[in-house]
């Protein structure tokens, strides 16, 4: 039979390892949640699982988890500086009216900054002005944006808090291995090579491969092709709208009519906030198909203005209140999961959604009902109060069609000015990492000590540090750490360890752990990089016993390959980030990324090999 002589314990652990890998690559329900529901089912069945209470729950106390949720708000301290914004005016004004200075400067500079500092709000920051770059240059954003999240990821293998995978990596080496957890700079001589190597490869043919899905210069209603959806309609003398407000227009209109704003005379009015009332000759401007905005017209004796009138310039009037721009969903916003009817984005923040690119698909009908989920673009009807509203939070990106505008008007500290408590926030920054690089203090205690820091001396307030941390990471990275208790304690680990070692016999050591790169890769671009590491460590370090190798070398190999996932949007957060921006369908991070992951694993194994020897 299939599983004679497998333990009935390590049978469970299994099982329940099928259903989390089911939840984690279908999302039915999202991530973190299901790294709780794997937290409660290892303390349900700890007759199988070996694994009661306490070790149910002891992600939430490991080191790993501490360090992450430190590192979270250490990051938001410096940004908060206004450093990488400052740094991108400057790579803006280097850049522009380049395609290869502009690719060149963005991934050269995003790959080393992602080695300190969280890469996350590294994207966010650059995204804005990428998409302008791209702009100024000729070039599709979307042939800029990949690279970009691939950088961030790239960086994250310079040093030990690059990614949230190198801490947890960090601490199996602690708790698995004879010896203690992984230095700051340890293997930062790889990570160096890994992000040359990667970089060429974007500059030569990854540059090739990307696509460029955004159309050059796309005006924004022809972007999200909403040329059959927006409409002018003419208020006649006749009309019944006459004498009545505008901003009940939306309450008498068809579900799948949105008013937009009114045009009268060179001014123009917010229909869902102003207090006016409708006058013969104003013009209407709304968003819905086209069969409901016929009958909106019959039903108020409207008259249509001409077919295509409405463009992204009919927005960007300078008396005009409101403007047409873009938000990304972040994984850090608090509108996952609800619907827009359900986020009241227009009636607390006056910010309309006209359409939603997911991917390379775009919504643009029953938008109230659609709910989001990270990586969505929103196409919006903004106004610069909402702008700078969400300016300062994780909920929404917002991005501005004219970032690059000031630049020829403003100088760098007037567009992008910094902190005072900047020299401050650098110098905390600094001590943390070194004090961490020569073992003064574990880092665990040392980005502690950061953060106190940072709160005490104003860089960073107690709200903001709490609002910086993704906590569904964290729950996830909780979550899934029992799930190496359970397969340690099983025996789990050693059964597919056992597996994987029968191949020894067939191929060379070198072989064994391209192999062990391979699997961890493939894996973490479906089921999470943290997700992957706790699984593939317990069975690489066993593996490595019973094939008289190096324990060390072989967790470097997972520690590698779980930190660069390319192959899939979900494989990164960063990834889903430029997802919608960039117009991506799937199969384009597998065109351009499967070839760097193919490459990066032959080029991290030999790399491995000859440092630490095999």
């Amino acid at each position: 039979m299939l599983f004679a002589g497998v333990p009935t314990a390590a049978l469970v652990v299994f099982a329940l390892i099928g259903v989390a890998l089911a939840l984690f690559v279908s999302e039915v329900i999202p991530n973190d949640v299901t790294a709780i529901g794997i937290v409660v089912a290892l303390a349900a069945l700890e007759p199988w699982t070996g694994v009661g209470a306490r070790g149910a729950i002891s992600g939430f106390a490991n080191t790993a988890t501490v360090t992450i949720v430190a590192m979270y708000m250490l990051s938001a301290g410096v940004q908060r500086t206004g450093l990488v914004q400052r740094l991108g005016v400057h790579l803006a004004r280097f850049t522009r009216g380049s395609e290869t200075r502009a690719l060149a400067a963005t991934i050269g500079t995003t790959g080393p900054i992602a080695g300190i500092i969280n890469n996350t709000p590294v994207v966010a920051v650059f995204i804005p002005m990428i998409t302008d770059l791209a702009r100024e240059a000729g070039v599709s954003p979307s042939k800029l944006l990949l690279p970009l999240s691939y950088a961030a990821i790239l960086g994250g293998t310079l040093t030990l808090i690059g990614t949230s995978t190198n801490l947890l990596a960090s601490e199996f080496a602690a708790t698995l291995l004879d010896r203690g957890p992984i230095g700051m700079f340890e293997f930062t001589a790889l990570g160096t090579v890994v992000l040359v190597v990667g970089l060429a490869y974007l500059m030569t043919v990854g540059r090739w491969l990307t696509p460029a899905r955004i159309p050059v210069d796309a005006d924004l209603v022809e972007e999200f092709e909403l040329e059959d959806f927006l409409a002018e309609l003419e208020v006649p003398t006749e009309s019944s709208l006459v004498d009545r407000p505008i901003e009940r227009l939306a309450d008498r209109t068809d579900a799948a009519v949105t008013p937009l704003q009114v045009r009268r005379n060179g001014e123009t009015f917010l229909a869902a906030e102003t207090d006016q009332r409708f006058r013969a000759g104003d013009v209407v401007v709304v968003n819905g198909p086209r069969a409901a905005v016929n009958r909106l017209r019959r039903r108020f004796d409207l008259d249509r203005v001409d077919r295509g009138a409405v463009t992204e310039e009919t927005f960007a009037d300078a008396d005009s209140p409101d403007r047409l721009g873009k938000a990304v969903v972040p994984e850090t916003s608090k509108f996952l999961g609800e619907t827009l009817s359900e986020s009241r984005l227009e009636a607390f923040h006056g910010m309309t959604v006209l359409a939603i690119r997911r991917g390379s698909d775009l919504i643009r009908t029953d938008l109230e009902e659609v709910p989001l989920v990270a990586g969505d673009l929103l196409l919006v009807q903004t106004t610069p109060e909402s702008g700078e509203y969400f300016a300062d939070g994780d909920d929404l990106l917002v991005i501005p069609e004219d970032a690059l505008d000031r630049l020829d008007e403003d100088e760098p500290e007037e567009i992008a000015p910094l902190s005072p408590e900047t020299p401050v926030a650098v110098a905390i920054m600094v001590a943390v990492v070194g004090l961490a690089a020569l073992d003064v203090l574990p880092i665990v205690i040392a980005a502690l000590g950061g953060v106190f820091a940072m709160v005490v001396t104003g860089c960073l307030s107690s709200a903001d540090a709490y609002d910086a941390v993704s906590w569904n990471v964290v729950f996830l990275l909780a979550g899934v750490i029992p799930l190496g208790l359970a397969m340690e304690a099983t025996g789990g680990a050693a059964l597919i360890a056992e597996g994987l070692v029968a191949t020894g016999s067939v191929l060379p050591l070198v072989a064994v752990l391209l192999l062990f790169y391979v699997v961890t890769g493939l894996l973490a671009n479906v089921i999470t990089p943290v997700a992957t590491v706790v699984l593939m460590i317990p069975i690489a370090v066993d593996a490595a016993a019973r094939l008289d190798a190096s324990g060390f070398t072989f967790l470097l190999a997972v520690t590698f390959a779980s930190a660069t996932s390319f192959m899939t949007p979900v494989g990164y957060q960063t990834n889903l980030m430029v997802y919608g921006p960039g117009g991506y369908e799937f199969a384009d991070f597998l065109r351009v990324g499967g070839p760097l992951q193919l490459l990066l694993s032959v080029v991290t194994t030999l790399g491995i090999v000859a440092l630490w020897g095999i």
